[in-house]
């Protein structure tokens, strides 16, 4: 019952939010139709990066809203007054989760069905796939951002972990180079990071008609590594930031 009333006040406050829910749904398919321009001319190029993008932009998205959002609460006294309640660190962690991940399961639908509808996207593999990797995703965005927010003190902090977390990620995740064909010292650094068994379990969905093993795999690592980012998350939570 705490979770789900957490859960429904962090919805209500999102519902309120029109810039927030513009940048949740607005935004990844105008940046897809960029791509799409960009690579008019080599349909099995965007659909590699497309396919790639829509796991990638929740995770951007997530982080940047929740280490925002939850530093907000401690800097306005809303937590210290939520803990004065029967609501522990780990109900609100998971209520963030829940709640954002919701949000990240519309953002990825609306924008893998444009990419796919609207832009003529392929993949091998179905559409609900790519929104099941897309919203693991999403959550591991909310809770490396829920954990990043207990290091700031100041919302201009908060984002400034954004290239701290996110870049090393996106840069050795096999997007832009294959993590077989990096230094060896690179491809460890990119085996402990989960964005890039979320761009390979994309990957595999992009290539198979059917779930692999490979797929499974990966979104299971992708799953506890937001388990693990939660944890830390409780651990590491304050009430207020002084």
């Amino acid at each position: 019952m705490i979770l789900l009333s957490t859960i429904r006040r962090i919805l209500t406050q999102l519902r309120h939010d029109p810039r927030t829910i513009g940048l949740i749904i607005v935004v990844p398919p105008l940046l897809i139709t960029l791509i799409y321009f960009m690579y008019e001319d080599q349909p099995a190029v965007f659909d590699r990066i497309a396919l790639t993008m829509l796991g990638v932009f929740p995770f951007i998205v997530m982080f940047l809203i929740t280490s925002i959002a939850m530093l907000r609460e401690r800097t306005t006294g809303t937590l210290e007054r939520l803990f004065t309640t029967p609501v522990g660190k780990l109900d609100l962690l998971f209520g963030y989760g829940v709640a954002f991940g919701l949000a990240g399961a519309v953002q990825a639908a609306v924008a893998a069905g444009f990419a796919s509808l609207v832009l003529g996207m392929r993949t091998a593999g179905g559409v609900g796939l790519v929104i099941l990797i897309a919203v693991a995703n999403a959550v591991l965005g909310v809770a490396l951002g829920l954990l990043a927010s207990a290091f700031a003190r100041t919302e201009f902090q908060a984002v400034q972990f954004m290239p701290v977390v996110a870049a090393p990620q996106l840069l050795l995740c096999g997007l832009f180079v294959p993590r077989e064909d990096m230094a060896g010292w690179l491809r460890a650094i990119s085996d402990v990071l989960p964005l890039s068994y979320s761009v390979e379990a994309l990957t595999e969905v992009g290539v198979h008609a059917e779930p692999t093993g490979i797929m499974w795999r990966d979104l299971t690592v992708v799953v506890a590594a937001v388990v693990v980012a939660l944890v830390l998350g409780a651990a590491t939570l304050r009430r207020r930031t002084a």
